[in-house]
Formats: C-alpha cells, structure tokens, sequence
C-alpha cells in the first residue's frame, strides 16, 4: 500500500514572517501538495502530516532560529491544506519523521510500503526522513515539484542524494 506524507507544511515555514520561512518557493507548492493530498484520499491510501513540534528550549535552536514551538500559532499546518479526521498527524522533535515518532509502526499497521514525500525542507526534513524510510526498507519516492527549501543549491543537492545515493525516485 502507499502512502502520502506531507512534511511540515506548516505556518513557521510557509507563510511571509513564519520563524523559518522557506519563501516563495514555500507557497510555490502548496497547488502540488493539494492535488497530491486529493488523489491519495480518492484511492483511501493513508495521507501523514508529519508536524516538527519543538519544545521551548529545544537543541536544534542552537542551529536554526525558534520555529514550530509546540502550542504556538507557528507550529500549525497551514490553512491552504485541508487535513480531514481520517487524516493521520505525527509531532516530530527532529529531522527525520521516524526519529522518536510512531510513524514507522502505523505505516507497518497499515500495510504501507512505499512512501511518496512532499513538503520542506528538501535538504532537512524531507531527505532525513527519505533516508531513514530508505534503511527500514520502504520504496520512497519525492515528488520534485512537491518540495522546497530556502536554500536552492542544498535543494537540488538534496534531490541528487535521495536519488542516486538512498535510491529514491524523483517523480
């Protein structure tokens, strides 16, 4: 079975003034997502929100600037994305959507396994969780118009890697 996880889409990242915008390019895929989102529901195939979620005094903000603190405005999926009750969401601490997380046993409770990805940030969250999905054996596939990063080289590099090195398919 497949499954769409739709990574941090969420306000912090997307939205003009969020924490950790991506920028333009953030918005730029949101139609992408949409349709995505649609077609997995027609085929009842699972749809994640995978949601980084960070407490206050989180480590990461070492590296990053303070984005997605859990209970703030900043850390909700945007509104452009119609999440549905049968929809599952996943808070994650870090980069990949497997670490710390149950994603990895719902997919397995669902009989998922092949995963297809979109969201931010390319070269962060969305080629961590490719590579962790890659080493618990799930087929992975990006959608390239599906996903952004505020920074376009580390982009590109980052769909190069999924590809040739994890073996993910770039669609």
């Amino acid at each position: 079975m497949k499954a769409l996880l739709v990574i941090d889409m969420l306000k912090d990242f997307i939205y003009e003034g969020g924490a950790l915008s991506v920028g333009p390019q953030g918005k730029a895929i949101i139609g992408v997502i949409k349709e995505k989102i649609n077609d997995f529901r027609e085929h009842d195939y699972p749809v994640i929100f995978i949601c980084d979620n960070h407490e206050k005094n989180d480590k990461e903000f070492e590296m990053f600037p303070p984005h997605c603190i859990a209970g703030t405005c900043g850390a909700k999926i945007i509104e452009d994305l119609d999440v549905k009750d049968d929809d599952k969401i996943i808070a994650k601490r870090r980069y990949s959507a497997f670490f710390g997380t149950d994603l990895d046993l719902y997919l397995r409770e669902n009989k998922v396994d092949e995963i297809f990805l979109a969201g931010v940030c390319t070269n962060i969250c969305v080629l961590y969780t490719a590579a962790d999905a890659r080493n618990l054996a799930y087929k992975v596939n990006i959608y390239k118009d599906g996903v952004a990063s505020f920074d376009k080289e580390a982009h590109d590099f980052a769909l190069k890697e999924a590809k040739n090195t994890l073996g993910c398919l770039i669609i």
